[in-house]
């Protein structure tokens, strides 16, 4: 047991962070050509279904533009002409267009880009034509047009990447571009722990450990709450040994790490704040007066208007300037000193 009375765990806090927001949350395992993984979030069925409806009425809406123009010609050709500017529209509206706009786009389309839905490789690279070609042709023998969409729905509900089988044949995957934002308040100390807080000793605790911890604090409303509470006190156990002293009895995780991360930040602040007099020097700038002439501009000094006096006078036991106050001791530079 660690000294807040949570359980230790063995792995680092950023491992031990990712790899439970991976269990909570739809990434891929995307790897780029440089073996870089890409955490992305993938596009599931219901917002794919939904893309994919807004593309088909797009398309009928196309379609039904080239029906109008065809009954005005057909009547007037003969039956293989008339045979060939169907077929010739029925692969513009299905291959030619779609395949057009993911190329144009680099994998979005209407549906897409109004849901915040891309094509991307299985690298996380954007698609070129080819992969484009082959998901519209894909799209009507395999996955929508012969099968009714049941080809998709069937391919994506089997696959561990939700992928259809034009994907699959293209070598894409769907993610998503759009990732809520998190706004979440800074950590702020408990008032009940506020003196208890005032004594923490702050130097040891590293800065992964303290981001870590932070970006549990943000994401915390989002995950399930069992998971939300192994995360916290895995992260409680790891900050309990760099920390000290060690908690009250009966502290939830995230109120420990609430509380420490809010130290660590006032502290910061307070820091910062001495830090900005000083960079600015003792005194600042000398301001200059009116001009006696009424002018805005001052006049240039000349050497018996200066503020210091002449090398005799200042020899003078009478005149002498008095010595300047001892300048402070130099703050550490880094870390945080413990409490007096």
């Amino acid at each position: 047991m660690g000294r807040a009375g949570y359980v230790l765990s063995a792995e680092g806090p950023r491992s031990v962070l990712k790899r439970r927001l991976r269990q909570t949350e739809p990434m891929s395992d995307l790897v780029t050509g440089e073996a870089v993984p890409l955490e992305v979030r993938r596009a599931k069925l219901p917002s794919r279904a939904l893309s994919f409806t807004l593309d088909a009425l797009l398309l009928g809406a196309v379609a039904i533009g080239f029906l109008l123009l065809l009954g005005q010609i057909v009547p007037d050709v003969d039956e293989a002409l008339a045979a060939a500017l169907v077929i010739a529209s029925t692969v513009f509206v299905l291959v030619v267009l779609p395949t057009t706009i993911e190329t144009l786009t680099r994998g979005k389309s209407l549906g897409k880009l109004a849901l915040g839905l891309r094509v991307v490789r299985d690298d996380g690279g954007p698609i070129r034509f080819r992969h484009a070609l082959v998901r519209a042709l894909a799209g009507v023998f395999a996955d929508f047009v012969i099968t009714a969409g049941l080809g998709a729905v069937l391919c994506s509900l089997l696959n561990s990447r939700d992928k259809r089988i034009g994907d699959i044949m293209a070598g894409t995957i769907v993610v998503r571009e759009r990732i809520p934002a998190v706004n979440a308040p800074p950590p702020a100390v408990d008032p009940a722990l506020a003196g208890w807080a005032s004594t923490l000793e702050l130097s040891r605790l590293p800065d992964e450990l303290a981001l870590a911890a932070r970006t549990l604090l943000a994401r915390a409303p989002q995950l399930a709450p069992e998971v939300r509470e192994r995360l916290a006190a895995d992260l409680a156990t790891q900050m309990a040994q760099v920390v000290t002293p060690p908690a009250p009895s009966g502290v939830p995780a995230l109120t420990y790490l609430a509380t420490v991360l809010g130290e660590r930040r006032r502290r910061d602040s307070l820091r910062y704040a001495e830090q900005v007099p000083q960079s600015a020097g003792p005194s600042g700038p000398a301001q200059a007066g009116p001009s006696p002439t009424g002018s805005p501009f001052p006049e240039p000094s000349s050497p018996t208007d200066r503020s210091t006096p002449p090398a005799e006078s200042a020899s003078t036991p009478t005149e002498s300037a008095s010595p300047p106050p001892p300048a402070p001791p130099p703050r550490p530079d880094s870390g945080f000193a413990p409490p007096g």
